[in-house]
C-alpha cells in the first residue's frame, strides 16, 4: 500500500477505480483502494465517507475559445490554448470522461512575416479542416438578435499512448444558409470588434450545450476555460426554465467549474448592455442578463464567478491576486501543467523510455530521473541542442555554434511580458559576452494585431541583434507556434522569462523547457514561485514579494546571475551543470504536468 499523493488515501498500487460503461473502461488512477471500494446498484462508489459517482462517457464538457492540440489544427493563439489541448490529452491518458468544446477558425490565428527591420505583418492562415477532422452531420441554431444562426461541428478524437480518446467538438458557422457576417464567425481566432467577439462567444457557450444535447452528450460538469465560454450559463439555466417552470441557480452553480488564467485586464471580456441586448435578447431577458454580468456592461468573467460552484487560479500566488481582484469569491489553486509525452523531444523521450519505462502514461515517475547518468543527459541535450540550430540555420541562415550557452525566449509579444529586458543595458550585456566567450539568445512570439507596443518590442529585438553582433548572437525565429516551440524549449541551454510582476499568472514554457532538462532563469512569479530551488532547478531574477521590483533592479540582477552563476557553471563545471538538468527534471517536470494537475481537478472540482 502507498498513500496517494492527490487525496492522500491509502491506494494499492496495481489497483484503480475502473467502471465500465458503455463498452468503454473508464479509470481513475488515483482515487481509492481496492479494499475500501463497493459499488451501488445506483452508480455511486463509496469508499469510508467518500462518495464517487462512476464516470460515463462525457461526464465533464471542457469548453474553451481556443484548444491546441495539433499543430496543423491551427485553432489557437498561444498558451491558453496549448494548455486546453494539454489539459484533454491527460484527460485521455487517465480515461476521464471529458469531452473538448471550442470553436473552428478557418483562417487559424495569423501567419506572422517579419521584415528585415522585425516590423510585424499578418497572414491568413489557410488550412483544410477535412483533412484532419471529422464533419459531423449534426447542426442546431442559435439566435443572434433577430438572426437564426445554423452551427455545425467537427471531430477530433485526442488519443492516449494506451488508446483511450477524448472527444473534441469544434463549431463552424461557416455552413450554406448563414448570412455571410454569420459565416464570418467562423474564419478568425479573437476577430476585431465587440459584436463579432460576442457573436463568438454566444455560439461557443449557448450553441456548444445545444450541440452536446444533439449528440447525446449529458454532462454534469460544465468547465469554463476563461470566461468567454460563461455564456454557456445563460443556456443552462434556459434549460432548467423549460424543465421546471424557472431559474434553478443552484442546480447550474453546481454543475459549473470556472478557471481564471490572467490577472491583465484586457483578458475580461466586457460588452455594452446595448450589444448584449441585440445580440441575446429576447431569448435570454436583459434582466437576468444583468443580473449576473453586471449593471454597467455583461462582465462574463463575473457570469462565471458568480454562477460556479468552484473557481480557480492557476497557480498559487495566482490565486492570491485574483482573490484581490474578486474578494467575494472563493478562488482556490491548482497550479498549470503541461503534457509531458507533447513536450520532450525525441532524445529525452528515447533516454526516459530505456531508463524510466511508464513514464508515458505516468508522468509523476519522472521524479526517477535523478538516477540519470549525467553522460547520457547531455547526449540527448546535444542531439536537441543539434536539431534547434538546424532550425535555426534554415530559417534565418545563421550558423550558431553548439559550445556557446543559448538562451531562449518565446512567449506572446506584449508590454507585461518584458521580452526586452535582457537588453536593459545592452552594453553590460556585451561585456558579458566578451569576457564569457559568447552568448546566444533565441526569440519567438507573436505580438497581437492591435498590440501595436508589442509589436514595437520585436522591433527592438531586431535592433538589438544588429547593435551588439558579433558579440551577442540574436536570432529571432518568425511564426513562433507548436512545432518550433518544441524544437526550442528542447533545444536551449536555458530558459529566461521575464515578466512584470505581479501579471505572471502561471506561465508554462519553463514546464516545458524542464521536461527536457532545461533549467529557468525567470522572475519568481507565477510557476517559478513554486518551482525554483536556487541553483538546484535553475535561477531567479527578485524577491517572491508580489509586487515588481523594478527594470533597473531586476535587469542587474539577470545579468549578475548570467555573470557570476551561470555562464561560469555551464563554462567550467559542466558536471554541475548536468546536475541541475537532472533536477529540473526529477523535480519540476514530475510535478508540473498536466497529468498531476487533471487529477487534482477530478478530485477538487468534478466529483
Amino acid at each position: 500500500m502507498v498513500r496517494d499523493p492527490v487525496c492522500g488515501m491509502s491506494v494499492d498500487e496495481s489497483s484503480a477505480l475502473r467502471v465500465e460503461h458503455g463498452g468503454l473502461m473508464f479509470a481513475f488512477c488515483s482515487l481509492i483502494c481496492r479494499d475500501r471500494f463497493q459499488q451501488d446498484p445506483d452508480g455511486y462508489a463509496h469508499a469510508g465517507e467518500v462518495e464517487i459517482r462512476a464516470p460515463a462517457a462525457g461526464r465533464i464538457a471542457w469548453f474553451s475559445m481556443e484548444i491546441g492540440i495539433d499543430p496543423a489544427i491551427p485553432t489557437y493563439s498561444g498558451g491558453l490554448g496549448v494548455l486546453a489541448g494539454d489539459t484533454l490529452k491527460a484527460c485521455a491518458d487517465l480515461s476521464i470522461p471529458v469531452v473538448g468544446v471550442s470553436l473552428l477558425y478557418r483562417q487559424g490565428y495569423f501567419h506572422q512575416v517579419l521584415d528585415l527591420d522585425g516590423r510585424q505583418t499578418e497572414l491568413p492562415m489557410a488550412w483544410q479542416p477535412e483533412a484532419h477532422l471529422q464533419r459531423l452531420p449534426d447542426t442546431v441554431t442559435v439566435n443572434l438578435g433577430t438572426r437564426e444562426v445554423h452551427v455545425g461541428a467537427w471531430r477530433y478524437d485526442v488519443q492516449s499512448h494506451g488508446g483511450v480518446s477524448v472527444p473534441v467538438l469544434l463549431l463552424d458557422c461557416d455552413l450554406d444558409g448563414n448570412a455571410p457576417q454569420d459565416r464570418a464567425l467562423s474564419q478568425g481566432l479573437y476577430a476585431d470588434g465587440d459584436s463579432v467577439r460576442l457573436s463568438q462567444e454566444i455560439v461557443l457557450g449557448i450553441g456548444g450545450v445545444r450541440m452536446l444535447r444533439q449528440l447525446g452528450y449529458r454532462p454534469e460538469r460544465f468547465h469554463m476555460n476563461e470566461g468567454h465560454a460563461a455564456l454557456l450559463v445563460l443556456e443552462l439555466l434556459r434549460e432548467t426554465q423549460i424543465a421546471r417552470g424557472a431559474w434553478d441557480f443552484d442546480a447550474v452553480r453546481h454543475a459549473c467549474v470556472f478557471t481564471t488564467h490572467t490577472p491583465v485586464a484586457a483578458a475580461y471580456d466586457r460588452f455594452d448592455l446595448g450589444l448584449a441586448a441585440s445580440l441575446l435578447a429576447p431569448a435570454f431577458p436583459m434582466d437576468l442578463v444583468r443580473m449576473l454580468g453586471g449593471d454597467d456592461a455583461l462582465r462574463t468573467t463575473r457570469v462565471a464567478l458568480a454562477m460556479s460552484h468552484y473557481v480557480n487560479g492557476v497557480a498559487k500566488r495566482h490565486s492570491e491576486f485574483a482573490h484581490t481582484q474578486f474578494p467575494d469569491y472563493p478562488i482556490e489553486s491548482i497550479t498549470n501543467g503541461v503534457h509531458s509525452v507533447t513536450w520532450t523531444c525525441d532524445a529525452f523521450r528515447a533516454l526516459y523510455d530505456k531508463h524510466i519505462p511508464g513514464w508515458r502514461t505516468d508522468s509523476m515517475s519522472l521524479r526517477y530521473a535523478m538516477s540519470l547518468d549525467g553522460g547520457e543527459i547531455g547526449q540527448a541535450h546535444a542531439q536537441a541542442k543539434a536539431a534547434l540550430l538546424t532550425l535555426v540555420q534554415q530559417r534565418t541562415g545563421l550558423l550558431l555554434s553548439a559550445q556557446t550557452l543559448t538562451i531562449g525566449f518565446a512567449r506572446r509579444a506584449t508590454g507585461y511580458k518584458r521580452m526586452d529586458l535582457v537588453f536593459h543595458d545592452p552594453e553590460r550585456l556585451r561585456r558579458i559576452a566578451q569576457a564569457s566567450g559568447g552568448l546566444q539568445l533565441i526569440f519567438g512570439g507573436k505580438a497581437h494585431p492591435a498590440d501595436e507596443p508589442g509589436k514595437r518590442l520585436i522591433e527592438h529585438v531586431f535592433a538589438m541583434a544588429r547593435a551588439l553582433a558579433p558579440d551577442v548572437t540574436i536570432v529571432y525565429l518568425a511564426d513562433y507556434d507548436m512545432t518550433m516551440a518544441r524544437l526550442m524549449t528542447g533545444g536551449v541551454d536555458l530558459w529566461l522569462n521575464t515578466p512584470r510582476k505581479p501579471l505572471e499568472a502561471s506561465g508554462t514554457s519553463g514546464m516545458k523547457a524542464a521536461h527536457n532538462g532545461v533549467p529557468s532563469l525567470s522572475v519568481l512569479d507565477g510557476w517559478w514561485l513554486e518551482g525554483h530551488i536556487e541553483g538546484i532547478t535553475g535561477w531567479s531574477i527578485g524577491t517572491d514579494g508580489q509586487e515588481s521590483g523594478g527594470d533597473d533592479a531586476e535587469a542587474s540582477e539577470l545579468y549578475d546571475k548570467l555573470e557570476h552563476k551561470i555562464l561560469p557553471t555551464y563554462r567550467d563545471a559542466p558536471q554541475c551543470w548536468l546536475d541541475v538538468m537532472r533536477h529540473a527534471i526529477a523535480i519540476n517536470a514530475s510535478f508540473f504536468n498536466t497529468q498531476r494537475m487533471v487529477r487534482q481537478y477530478v478530485t477538487g472540482a468534478y466529483l
